[in-house]
């Protein structure tokens, strides 16, 4: 019998990233305000609370090596906000907070392992997909 209804993605659950060292990791997204639900510095595996989503950090040896893979983007309530706590951490995002074509106003910043970040926020009056 074949089927009707196609499964419908509902949400992302998790992201999970590698880490060579957890200390720094950890500090970094402490630092930008996720949540630590479990793990922290001295452990193998970490978990932020990010909204109703979970950003995982997964300790591997030094000899695992990754490529660019692109970023996540993380919706905040204040974008500059966002980039004011940045900035007061010691972080150097990549540039200042700016309004996107297609309706966002964002800015990049990378974690201490080269993960790329995009923090966001729709703009008022943008339309939505």
């Amino acid at each position: 019998m074949p089927v009707t209804n196609e499964p419908e993605i509902e949400s992302l659950s998790a992201l999970t990233l590698s880490t060579h060292v957890m200390k720094p990791a950890v500090r970094f997204y402490a630092a930008l305000g996720f949540a630590l639900v479990s793990g922290g510095e001295g452990a193998p595996f970490s978990v932020f609370k990010a909204g109703g989503s979970y950003i995982n950090l997964a300790l591997v040896p030094p000899e695992t090596r990754w490529a660019p893979w692109g970023r996540f983007v993380v919706y905040v309530s204040d974008v500059d906000a966002q980039y004011a706590k940045a900035i007061a951490a010691g972080y150097t995002p990549s540039f200042e907070p700016r309004d996107a074509t297609w309706g966002e106003r964002y800015f990049h910043i990378s974690d201490p392992d080269g993960h790329e970040l995009s923090f966001a926020r729709r703009l008022r009056g943008a339309k939505s997909e």
